[in-house]
């Protein structure tokens, strides 16, 4: 039976996928969108479904075993003639997808997939409209704790509300001190694991000599000192989730255990011989830019390949202003039980620094004025020197650093743009920021009469 037409109400698409975490992700995202989803594990799979259901378009994996997806494509081709394809692909898979264009695909992706560049491609090739919003899940709310003021954090928590109700692994990124275990929490609480142990794990706050073993276990007379027999955080994990913050700090030896881990769940204690199986999500997080260190050596592509099968970057201070005045705020009534309050002049002078410690640096900032105030008043001369270098915040000092700055990276972006022929993903990549960062920061451009648009 033929694949359906993409004029169909109700696109069916088939999912195809060996990595069962992907496919849990496209499936859930997908289906969140208002698709009819077909997962499946293989190619051989998936021509089987191709020849029984109408299917409207076929979203597959590169690399798989059995058929590959260049091959699927191929033969569903044969069988099937024209319909959309759409290939994933990891970045060494490039050259391959860009020759299968050739064979009939209709376009390809790279991994990470970024959910919005997913969403239109599919809606292009079914023949739905672009313009439709993406659909988030309205019945999550977030911790009152956790402040998501600026349009880019609700974005990127909008995101987290499809991706935490699938299996996915997760890669967060960002600069130190932005949230990115905020972020985890979140992912884990609104997951179906939410009742499961949620076990972090700061991979560069333990000596690389014992992280084997924090990790893993060991067993009593392993090593000198391992006076008894230890349950290593996976094991600890087992149901739940693990947070592998600045996973980045690993050997490449451990980086080499952690593949296994993330491959099918198994690893053995040190000083063991018998395999454990758990089953735990893993969610990794790095203020580094993990394909440079990829390029570099210093970190191993299929790991990184494994663990990333969902990128979620969580935007700095500085380009998500309208969180600050909240958060000092929520730091201050907790700092001084809800007595002291932010003078106008102090907030002039937060939302005017540029914040290059992010939402750390303004937590310690606002600790140390609640220590200095002594009145219920929070005034500029209890914040740090570096926030306040003038008598009035438009004085020259910081301000126009953090104006010089938002000039520096108005022009990068400007010049990436024409670079990559106005080409947002690509863009984006060497930007080192998310697609819908960037999307943000050309709105802002375009109202300051740059030219940001294609000719």
């Amino acid at each position: 039976m033929p694949p359906e037409s993409s004029n169909s109400n109700t696109p069916r698409l088939l999912i195809v996928d060996d990595d069962a975490a992907q496919r849990s992700l496209l499936d859930s995202f997908l289906s969140s969108q208002g698709f009819n989803t077909v997962p499946v594990s293989s190619g051989e799979r998936a021509l089987q479904v191709l020849r029984e259901q109408k299917i409207s378009m076929m979203i597959s994996d590169v690399r798989m075993p059995g058929l590959t997806g260049l091959e699927t494509l191929r033969l569903a081709r044969q069988e099937h003639g024209s319909f959309p394809i759409l290939l994933v692909t990891a970045y060494a898979d490039v050259r391959d997808a860009v020759g299968a264009m050739r064979d009939g695909a209709v376009n390809y992706l790279s991994k990470p997939i970024d959910l919005d560049e997913l969403l239109a491609s599919v809606r292009q090739a079914t023949g739905l409209s672009q313009r439709a919003p993406l659909k988030f899940d309205a019945g999550k709310q977030l911790p009152p704790h956790i402040i998501a003021a600026s349009p880019l954090m609700q974005a990127l928590f909008g995101d987290v509300s499809l991706i935490a109700a699938s299996e996915s692994r997760v890669l967060i990124t960002g600069e130190s001190g932005v949230g990115k275990e905020v972020v985890a929490d979140v992912i884990h609480a609104w997951s179906p694991r939410a009742a499961g142990p949620f076990i972090k794990v700061n991979c560069a706050a333990i000596p690389e000599t014992l992280l084997e073993s924090e990790l893993f276990g060991h067993e009593k007379g392993a090593f000198t000192g391992a006076v008894a027999q230890r349950i290593g955080r996976f094991e600890m994990a087992d149901k739940g989730t693990i947070f592998l913050d600045e996973i980045a700090e690993m050997s490449p030896q451990l980086q080499a255990k952690i593949l296994r881990v993330a491959q099918d769940g198994r690893f053995q204690r040190i000083g063991s011989n018998t395999e454990i199986h758990v089953n735990a999500r893993i969610l990794a997080a790095s203020n580094r830019n993990l394909e440079e260190e990829v390029k570099a050596g210093r970190f191993r592509e299929d790991l990184f390949y494994r663990l990333n099968v969902v990128e979620l970057n969580v935007p700095p201070l500085r380009e998500r202003r309208e969180d600050i005045l909240p958060l000092a705020g929520q730091f201050i009534a907790g700092f001084t039980q809800g007595r002291a309050r932010l003078s106008s002049t102090l907030s002039d002078y937060l939302e005017s620094y540029s914040w290059p410690g992010n939402v750390r640096e303004l937590h310690n900032a606002m600790e140390r004025a609640a220590l200095l105030c002594r009145g219920d008043l929070i005034v500029p001369e209890h914040l740090p020197a570096r926030i306040r270098p003038g008598a009035h915040p438009d004085a020259p000092g910081e301000s126009m650093d953090a104006q010089r700055l938002e000039e520096i990276e108005s022009q990068a972006v400007v010049q990436a743009l024409q670079k990559h022929n106005f080409n947002r993903t690509a863009t984006a990549k060497t930007l080192g920021i998310s697609r819908r960062a960037l999307i943000y920061k050309l709105q802002r451009l375009r109202e300051l009469g740059c030219a940001v648009d294609a000719p």
